[in-house]
C-alpha cells in the first residue's frame, strides 16, 4: 500500500455505523489502520465497535441521535479523548419514511430532515470548529476529511420520497458550503450517493440474487471508495458528487444552463415571457426536466459484474 492510501494513525467518527452501509463504511476504514468512534442509536454500535476491536482495530461505541446538536461535539471530544485525534468524518445515518406527497404527514417530513439533514449539519459543525481551532493552533493546514452520504434520489426527485429527497439535496448543498468553509484549514469535503443492499433499502432492491463473488450491491464496494476518499491521496478531491455501486464510480458535473431568455427592454413583460418560454415548451417530454433521469443509464455498467 502506498503512502498517499495509508490512514495508518489517523481517527475517524461514522454515524449510523450499526448496520448496513455505515458497519461496512467503519470495519473498511479500521481495516486500513483508522480507529473509529462508531455511532448508532442502540447496542449495535457497541457490537461493531467490539467486532473491530476483536480484528485487532482500535474502536469505541458513542451511541445516540444524530440529530441532537450536541451530540456532534460529543463524538469529535470521544474521539479525541480516545485516540488523540479526530480526522474523518463520515456521516451515514438516516431514515426513510416514504409516501407521495399528497400522503406525507409533518412527523413523516420532520423525522427524516431531521434525521439525515440536522444529523449531517450537527456532525460538520462540530468537526468544523475542531478542525478550525486546530489550524489555528498549528499556524496551517491540518488533516480533515468529510464524506457524506447523499442519494440519487435528489437527483431524480424520487415521486414516493419528497423528504427524502429533499433531504439529500440538502446534504449535497451542506457539502459544498462545508468545501468551501474549511478548504483554508486543509479539510476535503465530499458526497456519495450510493446504491447498496441494506435493511434500509430491502423494500427497493430486495434479496441479492444467484451470483458469484461479491454482491454488485453489497455495501463494502461503496466502503472502498469512503476508503479511498479518507486518505491522503484524495487531498485534491472536494466538493465533488459521486454515485457508487457495482463496479462503478461516476463524478458528477455541475448543472448547465440549458438556455437563456432576455427581455427586449428593461424588464420582462407577462406577454414577452410567454412568446419566449411557452414556444420554448412547447412538445418537451415529461422527463425533459431539471431531474437527472439520464444517470439511471449507469446502471448498464455499474451492475454488470462479472
Amino acid at each position: 500500500m502506498g503512502e498517499s492510501v495509508s490512514l495508518a494513525g489517523h481517527a475517524a467518527v461514522v454515524t449510523g455505523a450499526g448496520a448496513g452501509l455505515g458497519r461496512a463504511e467503519a470495519l473498511a476504514l479500521a481495516e486500513a489502520g483508522v480507529a473509529v468512534v462508531v455511532n448508532d442509536m442502540g447496542d449495535a454500535a457497541h457490537e461493531v465497535a467490539e467486532e473491530i476491536v476483536a480484528s485487532g482495530g482500535q474502536a469505541i461505541a458513542v451511541t445516540g441521535d444524530v440529530s441532537d446538536w450536541a451530540l456532534g461535539g460529543r463524538l469529535v471530544e470521544e474521539s479525541v479523548k480516545a485516540f488523540g485525534s479526530f480526522d474523518i468524518l463520515v456521516n451515514n445515518a438516516g431514515i426513510i419514511r416514504d409516501k407521495m406527497i399528497f400522503n406525507l404527514t409533518e412527523s413523516d417530513w420532520d423525522d427524516v430532515i431531521r434525521v439525515h439533514l440536522k444529523g449531517h449539519a450537527a456532525t460538520s459543525h462540530a468537526a468544523a470548529v475542531y478542525w478550525r481551532q486546530a489550524s489555528k493552533a498549528a499556524g496551517g493546514p491540518v488533516y480533515g476529511r468529510v464524506v457524506n452520504t447523499s442519494s440519487e434520489a435528489f437527483l431524480f426527485g424520487s415521486a414516493g420520497q419528497p423528504n427524502y429527497s429533499a433531504a439529500k439535496a440538502g446534504i449535497t448543498a451542506l457539502t459544498l458550503s462545508t468545501a468551501q468553509g474549511l478548504a483554508r484549514y486543509g479539510v476535503t469535503a465530499n458526497a456519495i450517493c450510493p446504491r447498496a443492499r441494506t435493511a434500509m433499502t430491502a423494500d427497493a432492491f430486495g434479496e441479492a440474487g444467484a451470483t458469484t463473488g461479491l454482491d454488485p450491491l453489497a455495501p463494502e464496494r461503496v466502503a472502498t471508495l469512503v476508503r479511498y476518499l479518507a486518505s491522503p491521496a484524495s487531498s485534491e478531491i472536494t466538493g465533488q458528487v459521486f454515485v457508487v455501486y457495482g463496479k462503478m464510480v461516476a463524478l458528477m458535473a455541475a448543472p448547465t444552463v440549458e438556455n437563456r431568455f432576455d427581455a427586449a427592454g428593461s424588464a420582462f413583460t407577462v406577454e414577452e415571457l410567454d412568446e419566449q418560454l411557452s414556444s420554448y415548451f412547447i412538445g418537451r417530454g415529461p422527463y425533459e426536466t431539471y431531474a437527472a433521469y439520464s444517470i439511471a443509464e449507469l446502471e448498464k455498467v455499474a451492475l454488470a459484474v462479472d
